[in-house]
């Protein structure tokens, strides 16, 4: 059985060219000033850069579906927020504003640091339009969904979960398990579940439905490692 996907508009960087050296070191920046920002602030207004951060997610996740809309190329292959990054903005949204946020954060921790990472190591602009918004709007995501949990273990009470990454592991299949028959249903390829993406990713490997299976193991191993490392750093 073979998926069918539509056909759409995509920008893909080639990895270590010159737009994606500028791009990446200025996401980088990006990132290390607002972590580094978490230690300069006192205690008591730590909290209100999780707010900015949140407060630009919302935004963007507002004006890129209206944006799409006014603009006649909303399509429900490409924006539904079905995408793991996408999922991981709407979470990032809400995540500021509420009071219980551990099971949120336990599992955005994993995939915004993942997702994020993955976007700029090997970027892949969907329904991209050839505009500066889409292209601004994509990094700017991206960072967001990365920095705010990275940000948020190290300058708020939060902590990890003593099995979070499993959790998350289990949980990522789920999602895994009602997204494919949706791309199956519609001709979509959220969370790269009906074709691999086109980038150049060395965690890629082999054709559908093989290059899944690496992916598991590889997701497995990162949500892991991520906890081991965050745990002894924190």
């Amino acid at each position: 059985m073979r998926f069918v996907v539509y056909a759409l508009d995509s920008n893909a960087i080639t990895f270590l060219s010159k737009e994606w050296l500028i791009n990446t070191s200025i996401a980088v920046v990006f990132i290390l000033s607002v972590l580094y920002l978490g230690k300069l602030l006192p205690k008591e207004k730590k909290k209100y850069v999780t707010y900015v951060l949140g407060s630009i997610l919302i935004l963007t996740n507002i004006i890129g579906p209206l944006r799409y809309l006014i603009l006649d190329r909303w399509t429900i292959q490409e924006n539904l927020p079905l995408h793991l990054c996408g999922i991981s903005g709407l979470i990032c949204c809400v995540l500021p504003f509420i009071k219980h946020k551990n099971k949120l954060f336990d599992f955005v921790y994993y995939t915004g640091v993942i997702g994020g990472f993955m976007a700029l190591w090997t970027p892949q602009m969907n329904a991209y339009d050839n505009s500066f918004y889409a292209y601004f709007a994509y990094y700017l995501n991206h960072v967001c969904i990365m920095t705010l949990p990275l940000y948020m273990i190290r300058h708020t009470e939060i902590k990890l979960s003593k099995y979070s990454w499993l959790k998350t592991f289990l949980y990522l299949n789920i999602l895994m398990s009602v997204i494919m028959p949706i791309n199956f249903a519609i001709g979509s390829n959220y969370m790269y579940l009906a074709t691999p993406p086109a980038v150049n990713n060395p965690l890629i490997i082999g054709e559908w439905p093989y290059y899944l299976l690496w992916f598991e193991l590889f997701v497995l191993l990162l949500v892991f490692g991520i906890y081991k490392l965050s745990v002894k750093t924190k």
